[in-house]
């Protein structure tokens, strides 16, 4: 049973967990019991599972390829990742601290491969399998494997390995999976540590140069933890899940090892289409969506126009990976008004989301999760601040990183000396404990000394009707320093022009925020989870191309 929730003080508020006396804000979720040191993630997911797969419901469920129609049940999950860590240990040689690459989309092979590495105590380290061959030079480059998992049409990509890349697309593989090795036992007996690295994974690179994230069991653990503790009403139909977000990324990681734990179906697929996703909701009566902002933000587009499939099963679409303009969420309540859209706010470097939204009555990106603390920081000061008070966003608890791999300087500088983690991102709590998130501190826009923050442009310019998705930089100005310049993707019908944007956002902003250049475009860079890939903006909007700047 959990504990009822935050330590019992007289100085901390019980509605928001803030404490006046230390300026530190405390989690009111109920706090859950962490295991002892020696379990791998992976054993901990299947101490979940099993007691689960008694169920006539997680006996059916398991992880389906929404393309092929595969399913692979959570029984059949855990005996294929016992015997192919049986066979990496003893025929390959693969032992505790050892590195391995995996370049995979979302297969149902992935979860296997996983558990399997985790339950020896092998570092995994996944990457995006579109990714160039320059982009995965630095990625082995940090990691430093000794082995490689990809498909026959990725594994041109990794270079010779110590013990080579198995591809697992080839019957070499399934053999692997299938064959029964007595050295099951001998895998239980390594022991591997909380505190051993589980995951090396890699930041999204969109405020510089790609960085190795190091999270350790004990951190995935946690995380894991902190999504069961939240209190869900009895159900008379299963759980099914579709992970629209890649496996290589903290969120899909998160999506794919709670929906093992929990024993719920999960469906997926390699690459997202949304006209996919919405037939795999009516096929498998998909109830819950993981998705990132491009995801929510098409299905909201095809609910303009008309949607020809049965969604009526869903129940719950999560979104997470980068924030949900609110002009966006307004229209998706709108369309879909008995779908729940929730969010979390987190980072690779939090093992994902340290705040998340739980049923109807919560808002914004939802409240701490167990055994977290926080600080809102005024960037300028120092100073800890109260409720409704703006400033970067600082998280201590059992789910922040070991560090970066091979990067102390960036450790340093992400770490103040008590062990708080510094974000770099500006928000705010509120008198019940929600999480607002403002924006990027490196993002906002020096106007004459003001401070603009790109989101609060981009929410009005979304709320246009013509407008379909914008992003908001700075351009250098000689005089103001720095003015908001917008990128502007319109509907494809619309005459929408330069003047008119910028009376659109001049009527509800105060004159210092006002966007001075336009550009319309055709698209918005984003990386994989959705984040707007500012720098690359900036590059085109200094190009020589854009001559009438």
């Amino acid at each position: 049973m959990p504990d009822s929730g935050i330590t019992t003080s007289p100085s901390i508020d019980p509605r928001s967990g803030f404490c006046s006396s230390t300026r530190i804000f405390h989690s009111v979720r109920p706090q859950f019991p962490l295991p002892d040191d020696d379990m791998s993630v992976a054993r901990y997911v299947f101490s979940l599972l099993e007691p689960e797969l008694s169920t006539a419901a997680v006996r059916e469920a398991g992880v389906v390829d929404a393309l092929t129609g595969e399913c692979v049940s959570y029984s059949e999950v855990m005996r294929r990742a016992e015997g192919l860590a049986a066979v990496l240990w003893r025929r390959i040689g693969l032992r505790r601290g050892h590195v391995a690459f995996v370049l995979l989309g979302n297969t149902v092979e992935v979860p296997v491969v996983y558990l399997a590495l985790m339950l020896i105590g092998v570092v995994v380290s996944p990457a995006n399998p579109v990714s160039t061959v320059n982009e995965i030079d630095r990625q082995l480059e940090l990691c430093k494997p000794v082995i490689a998992f990809a498909t026959r049409f990725t594994a041109s990509k990794v270079s010779k390995l110590k013990f080579g890349t198995v591809l697992v697309d080839s019957p070499e593989f399934k053999a692997m999976m299938a064959e029964d090795s007595g050295g099951v036992e001998e895998c239980d007996s390594v022991r591997v540590s909380q505190s051993d690295p589980a995951m090396l994974l890699y930041s999204s690179g969109t405020t510089g140069r790609v960085k190795g994230v190091v999270l350790t069991h004990k951190n995935y653990i946690a995380a894991l933890a902190g999504g069961r503790a939240a209190v869900t009403p009895a159900r008379d139909t299963p759980v099914v899940m579709f992970c629209s977000v890649p496996y290589f990324h903290v969120y899909g990681l998160i999506v794919l090892l709670g929906s093992v734990a929990s024993g719920r179906s999960l469906v997926s697929m390699e690459r997202v289409d949304v006209e996919v996703v919405m037939r795999a909701i009516e096929r498998y009566k998909v109830t819950h969506l993981a998705a990132a902002p491009p995801l929510v933000m098409s299905l909201v587009k095809k609910g303009e126009e008309g949607i020809q499939y049965d969604l009526s099963s869903l129940e719950m679409v999560g979104s997470g990976g980068a924030p949900l303009r609110e002009a966006v969420i307004k229209k998706f309540q709108t369309i879909f008004p008995s779908v729940q859209l929730l969010q979390a706010y987190g980072l690779t470097e939090t093992t994902g989301g340290f705040t998340r939204a739980v049923g109807l009555e919560e808002r914004a990106n939802g409240r701490l999760i167990p055994h977290s603390q926080a600080k809102i920081v005024d960037p300028e000061t120092g100073e800890a601040l109260p409720p409704m008070k703006v400033g970067e966003i600082w998280f201590r608890g059992p789910t922040v990183m070991k560090g970066y791999v091979g990067d102390e300087k960036a450790v340093v500088a992400t770490f103040d000396p008590e062990g708080w983690l510094k974000t770099g991102d500006l928000g705010y709590f509120d008198e019940e404990g929600f999480l607002f998130f403002s924006d990027r501190m490196k993002e906002l826009i020096k106007y004459n000394a003001y401070q603009v923050a790109p989101a609060e442009l981009e929410d009005i310019l979304l709320s246009h009707p013509e407008i379909v998705e914008a992003a908001v930089i700075p351009y250098p100005d000689e005089k103001a320093g720095e003015v908001p310049m917008a990128f502007i993707v319109r509907e494809p019908s619309s005459k929408l022009n330069e003047s008119e944007v910028k009376k659109f956002v001049a009527n509800q902003v105060a004159p210092y925020k006002r966007v001075r250049l336009v550009s319309f475009v055709d698209s918005i860079p984003k990386n994989t989870t959705g984040k707007v890939l500012r720098k690359e903006l900036i590059k085109l909007a200094l190009s020589p191309t854009m001559s009438k700047l």
